[in-house]
């Protein structure tokens, strides 16, 4: 089929006029009880598909999307939901069966789940854009007056999909992505006048970033580590961690310039890499097709990592949604594995204020959607704390699903002076999140597996005291090991207590996984010739 060349100047106008139609629509994305829309979730990860594979069970981050079906307990919500391959039914009668007060069927009747067949490795907005009939059921399907795009990320695909459909898509227009880039990100912070740690522009070449790191030294001589990034790499994945100390005897103003630069050259090969089986050979081959920064590592005995969510509507308000400290591991505390919510007290409010700097800025240049920033805090004593803007993220990020989990099970308010959220029943909640729960025993656990042990141990979200845990990233399970969960809680330490509960009954479920099934089980499971479980 033939494809829409959206760079153009017609395309780009022709996008932002369906853009505008937003203003009279938006809303609806808010207001739960009585608004009457349509909405087409595209989960599509249109994002490098190389760098996407360095995630684990990426191939079933569609789902991350899925905390969206909660908006059906708005009675005149339909809803559309498109996924490469077909998801297991357990997992969307789970989510279903969590609306409090909408019966199952009525829900389930105004939800559509559409599939591509196509489980290839490329975007899922691509496979739906080379499939005309699929395109056909999504137009036919939705009421156009009503109808808005929601999405992962936005890029040209997303923006040609929503102009064949006719669909206005609730995001930052694909041009305006390069924001959300590390080296995006760095121009973003300098001109909103918000700290961040030195560091360098995009480079194409191993040679410019060796010049580039050792012209960062030379401003920073007491340095001791440098983080290579590469400019879209994801969730850390793309991060590399340079090491000075062996070459501390070239640190300025010892050695020369051309000394440092050839000595980078040969660091860059011993570079600790974030993401498993990464190597130099591939990374600089990345380089050259991504782009890449060096950054100064911010050092410090206590530090953690903190973000701030914001939106931007639009009319072009910001509005803060919230705040986390996230929880990092890798082999250099990088990668993104879950977060708190809120974050810290000491510094949560200052965090809302420099995403406030940052959301008015990207207003400024015509974004509208969420956007996230991440910071480095470092504990300075008496209660201070040293805080560095490190990224921007214009797109759902691993923070999104479980605040609008949260938000959506509670129909609760987020309130800017307190940086806390309150229920409808005036009480602050908590949680603890993640979508890396991630353990080589749990591998062979089906949905229906899943489904059993959390009825059997009372693991489910409670509507009535609006605490337990919401369960996602259920089709990563079988294969991988690996789940997402968020687990709310009236206080951090009862958030904390749901989550370590929930791991501690999945790893005592599958202590056993070899044991002798020819004794009686556990439970019983009845089986139907169909396949299904009644």
């Amino acid at each position: 089929m033939q494809t829409l060349n959206i760079s153009s100047l017609e395309q780009t106008d022709k996008f932002r006029d369906l853009q505008l139609t937003l203003r009279d629509r938006w809303k609806t994305t808010e207001i739960f009880d009585n608004s009457d829309a349509d909405i087409l979730v595209i989960p599509s990860l249109s994002i490098d598909q190389r760098e996407l594979k360095k995630i684990e069970g990426c191939e079933h981050y569609e789902e991350r999307l899925l905390f969206s079906l909660i908006r059906l307990q708005n009675p005149r919500t339909r809803l559309i939901y498109i996924t490469s391959m077909p998801m297991h039914p357990s997992v969307i009668d789970y989510y279903l069966q969590l609306l409090p007060g909408i019966p199952f069927s009525h829900a389930r009747n105004r939800l559509l789940l559409l599939s591509t067949y196509d489980s290839s490795l490329k975007p899922l907005t691509q496979k739906i854009l080379e499939r005309p009939r699929l395109l056909k059921r999504i137009h036919q399907a939705l009421r156009l007056d009503k109808s808005f795009m929601v999405c992962y990320n936005s890029t040209e695909l997303e923006a040609e999909l929503s102009l064949k459909l006719g669909v206005p898509l609730y995001a930052a227009a694909p041009d305006l992505q390069i924001w959300g880039t590390k080296s995006g990100s760095r121009q973003i912070f300098a001109e909103s006048e918000v700290p961040l740690p030195d560091g360098s522009e995009r480079v194409w070449n191993d040679i410019d970033l060796a010049e580039a790191a050792a012209q960062l030294w030379e401003r920073q001589p007491t340095l001791k580590r440098m983080v290579v990034k590469l400019n879209e790499g994801i969730s850390g994945e793309g991060n590399a961690l340079l090491d000075l100390r062996p070459i501390k005897n070239l640190a300025p103003p010892d050695g020369s310039h051309t000394e440092r630069v050839e000595a980078m050259k040969e660091r860059f090969q011993t570079m600790r890499f974030q993401a498993k089986q990464e190597n130099w050979e591939n990374f600089s081959g990345r380089i050259t097709e991504l782009g890449a920064i060096v950054e100064a590592f911010v050092e410090g005995e206590i530090k953690r990592s903190p973000s701030v969510q914001g939106r931007i509507t639009p009319s072009g308000e910001v509005e803060i949604l919230s705040t986390h400290d996230q929880i990092l591991g890798g082999p250099d505390g990088q990668i993104y594995l879950g977060c708190r919510f809120p974050a810290d007290e000491t510094y949560r409010l200052q965090l809302q204020q420099m995403g406030l700097k940052v959301g008015r800025n990207l207003a400024k240049k015509g974004a509208v959607e969420r956007f996230g920033v991440d910071f480095i805090a470092v504990d300075k004593g008496d209660g201070q704390w040293d805080i560095q803007a490190i990224e921007i993220n214009l797109r759902k990020g691993g923070t999104t699903h479980p605040f609008m989990t949260m938000k959506l099970m509670t129909n609760g308010r987020y309130e800017l002076s307190t940086g806390l959220f309150y229920s409808q029943q005036g009480r602050p909640k908590y949680y603890m999140a993640t979508d890396n729960l991630h353990k080589e025993r749990y591998q062979g656990l089906l949905p229906n597996d899943l489904m059993d042990i959390i009825a059997h141990h009372r693991l489910h979200f409670d509507t009535g005291t609006e605490t337990g845990t919401v369960f996602h990233l259920m089709g990563c399970l079988s294969q991988f090991g690996k789940l997402g969960l968020t687990s709310i809680g009236d206080s951090p330490q009862q958030a904390e207590e749901i989550y370590n509960k929930v791991v501690k009954v999945l790893d005592e479920e599958t202590s056993s996984n070899n044991k002798d099934f020819s004794s009686e089980s556990e439970y019983n499971f009845p089986i139907t010739w169909d396949g299904c479980s009644c």
